[in-house]
């Protein structure tokens, strides 16, 4: 209870100068980690205690159900379909970022078995849009390179689930000691499942609440709970059968935009509201997770996470854009914005709670941990200098070009 009342104080606090702090290179979860990880020395907040887990993992995974659900319901389908950017980002490049992760962790993570290594690429190749906000938001970037960064943050957190959870299956075969074949036909069912159950919920549902609107039998803010129901629905029904929640979220929010264009547009006043809130808790109290665990952290792991933000990020991005128009500068902006946050949270804890005990754990998390904890103060600092720079660097090219 303690760590509650911490964090709703700070927030008050932080709520009150969240107008001139958005002037200034510190975010908000930026704020709130730093604040956990000093808390987590001063205080020593048992974060570690088994009620505390369990709460830290449910409301993780809320948040992440909701963004799921939220993101992929406002995508543009149309936008999508005529940004070839964006498609080439979210399949050769988020391939490819698995792929180059799993090399470098072989060479650096030398505790970790293969299917740890590959685990840990797939949970720390999502992005997180909510801490480059400056980026996706500044109207002065070109069209193009936000909107491929916004789209490719708001789906290649559901793309990357499935990876994770056939390394999983790997990774089951080998520390029970039983066939693979058990564990990958599982696996196959939760996927299935998972999108059997998010298609049905999301056209369903969706096409539900947009007769009711026609009718004009909802209100606008039950047209929100309604789409925040369907949303938890989807995770919990999917879950109950055996599927992926998180699919269900993802491919249900897909469906629900298909068929309810304004869908997106009404879960935006939750996500930059309620859902800021559940966010920012997560990232508060994994400040209180990292802070007792630094002394343990190894160069390998720093290398690691600065890999993952530098090369393990930008060599992906540079390779899917072969053959387009994109200008180097446009390269490195994307190859950079790649932020690491909540998905990479939530997916290493549901790996935890997959496999609770396996050989290099300890590695895994820390990894995971460190290298989000880097992007957002690395990426905070950053977002608005070098949006400023490519923008005065995009004009004069565009001005010598013409």
């Amino acid at each position: 209870m303690v760590e509650v009342i911490f964090f709703l104080a700070l927030l008050f606090v932080f709520a009150l100068f969240s107008r001139r702090l958005s002037e200034s290179p510190l975010t908000a979860q930026m704020f709130f980690s730093l604040i956990g990880i000093a808390l987590g020395f001063i205080f020593s907040l048992q974060i570690n205690q088994e009620f505390n887990r369990e709460l830290f993992l449910l409301v993780a995974e809320v948040a992440l159900v909701l963004v799921l659900f939220s993101d992929a319901s406002g995508i543009n389908f149309n936008a999508f379909r005529e940004n070839k950017l964006t498609l080439r980002m979210l399949s050769i490049g988020l391939i490819l970022t698995i792929i180059t992760g799993i090399i470098v962790g072989t060479y650096l993570l030398t505790d970790m078995v293969l299917w740890e290594i590959a685990a840990l690429a797939a949970v720390l190749a999502p992005t997180d849009a909510a801490l480059g906000q400056i980026v996706v938001q500044n109207k002065k970037l070109p069209h193009q390179i936000r909107e491929t960064l916004e789209i490719e943050s708001g789906l290649n957190d559901g793309i990357a689930v499935p990876f994770l959870f056939l390394f999983l299956a790997v990774g089951l075969a080998e520390e029970t000691f039983k066939p693979i074949n058990y564990f990958l036909v599982t696996t196959l069912e939760q996927i299935g499942f998972g999108v059997f159950i998010g298609v049905a919920a999301g056209l369903i549902g969706g096409w539900m609440v947009l007769q009711a609107k026609k009718k004009g039998w909802i209100t606008k803010t039950y047209q929100r709970l309604a789409l925040l129901a369907l949303a938890i629905l989807s995770w919990l029904i999917a879950d109950q059968i055996g599927g992926s929640g998180f699919i269900a979220a993802f491919v249900g929010g897909l469906a629900t935009g298909y068929i309810f264009e304004d869908a997106g547009d009404i879960l935006t006043d939750f996500t930059s509201a309620e859902g800021m809130l559940l966010s920012l808790a997560v990232f508060f109290i994994m400040g209180a997770l990292i802070a007792p665990l630094l002394s343990f952290v190894t160069w390998q792991i720093i290398l690691y996470a600065v890999l993952s933000l530098t090369l393990i990020r930008m060599l992906p991005v540079a390779i899917s854009v072969i053959g387009t128009k994109i200008s180097l500068d446009s390269v490195l902006f994307m190859g950079w914005f790649g932020p690491r946050g909540l998905a990479s949270i939530v997916l290493a804890l549901v790996a935890l709670e997959t496999i609770p005990e396996f050989p290099g754990k300890n590695t895994f998390i820390l990894t995971v941990l460190i290298t989000v904890l880097l992007s957002v103060i690395l990426h905070g600092l950053t977002a608005l200098p070098l949006s400023k720079m490519y923008i005065k660097r995009s004009k004069n090219h565009d001005g010598n070009s013409e």
